[in-house]
């Protein structure tokens, strides 16, 4: 062999070593461009749990049946790991789906893939569908809410967040979500007093002033979904902060748990693709079928999120529709985030909270 043929043969070498090491640190979900063209599998990010199971039989199954192409889902949702991985250039997955509030600062940092239209049809998506300035696509409308054991008040439990605030009239351990810290702080002005078309711009100094009255009898910050409904579940905590869906899921389930809606907080969660993503157009080919009305439909009717096409509201149940955030009846006393407000203070609100936390 000659001299210049080893010297080749030695840098193809290092080059797949290199190659099995980056993937090593990442674990077995990084794969080329070049396999993920051959295998045609689509890596997606998810939340696991019922909000993944909910995707699987509306999107997920569906899609591979209608084109062939493989879906492999990748747990937990991160903000810091698509991060990680546009700034690397070694990704676990294509695409995720976040909080809208959120994707507008990962635009805004250089993450987030723009809309490919020559994929997705314009005119085929409903009003106000294009969020994250034309970085994603809103999936689903999610409450977060109050809940509370109905079996520890059988006088009647609290009906807005004053009376969670209210630690003489309703008793009981309390939770609240450390890792939100903006809705905690409209929870607070709530129950202060600042009626609901007033809240943004967000009285930051008033509300940690609020949050620090109930600040001791927070028994848990929960973090994720199935944390806070085993909570509750177990009877660990009497009233907390939780994902519509998720309290309902443990009444289905013979919970006793009522959900209030007065108050709650409506956020947009988004079909979005990571910047350079090996698979991108085939996220947005995914993205416009899971797009469609019915697709929708069958993953509201799972997990009782709102819809963001209107027409998906015809192959819904009245019985479903009047339990998921965008019913009339539940827009009417509940509260829209402002996304723009949060996502261009988001980093110095979530800093100040943690130190609140910590103090």
């Amino acid at each position: 062999m000659s001299n210049r043929r080893l010297a080749l043969t030695r840098r193809g070498v290092l080059r797949r070593a290199r190659g099995a090491a980056a993937a090593a640190t990442l674990g077995p979900f990084v794969i080329s461009e070049r396999s993920r063209a051959q295998t045609r599998t689509l890596y997606v990010n998810s939340w696991g749990g019922s909000y993944t199971a909910a995707q699987e039989a509306a999107y997920f199954k569906p899609f591979t049946a209608a084109t062939g192409v493989q879906i492999r889902v990748i747990t937990p949702v991160s903000y810091a790991r698509v991060k990680a991985q546009v700034q690397t250039g070694s990704y676990q997955f294509d695409m995720t789906s976040v909080n809208s509030m959120l994707w507008l600062r990962a635009s805004r940092e250089g993450l987030a893939e723009p809309i490919d239209w020559s994929v997705v049809r314009r005119d085929a998506l409903p009003a106000g569908a294009v969020v994250a300035d034309g970085h994603g696509i809103a999936c689903n409308i999610q409450g977060t809410n109050l809940c509370y054991r109905s079996d520890r008040f059988p006088r009647g439990g609290p009906r807005s967040w004053a009376d969670f605030w209210d630690v003489e009239r309703f008793h009981g351990s309390r939770s609240l979500c450390v890792s939100d810290a903006p809705r905690s702080m409209i929870f607070a002005l709530l129950a202060d007093g600042v009626p609901r078309d007033q809240l943004y711009p967000l009285d930051i100094e008033r509300a940690f002033r609020k949050l620090e009255a109930i600040k001791r009898h927070i028994k848990v910050w929960w973090r994720e979904g199935n944390q806070s409904q085993q909570l509750i579940r177990d009877g660990e905590v009497e009233m907390m902060s939780i994902w519509n869906a998720r309290a309902t899921e443990l009444k289905q389930q013979g919970v006793p748990v009522e959900l209030v809606w007065e108050g709650a907080v409506r956020s947009t969660s988004t079909w979005c693709v990571l910047k350079g993503a090996p698979n991108r157009r085939l996220a947005w080919e995914f993205i416009a079928f899971a797009s469609q009305a019915r697709q929708q439909a069958e993953f509201n009717t799972r997990l009782y999120y709102g819809p963001i096409h209107p027409d998906a509201y015809a192959f819904i149940p009245r019985e479903i529709a009047v339990q998921l955030p965008t019913h009339p009846d539940n827009l009417a006393v509940s509260v829209k985030e402002d996304d723009v407000w949060e996502a261009d203070r988001i980093a110095q609100i979530e800093e100040r909270f943690t130190a609140w936390l910590a103090s």
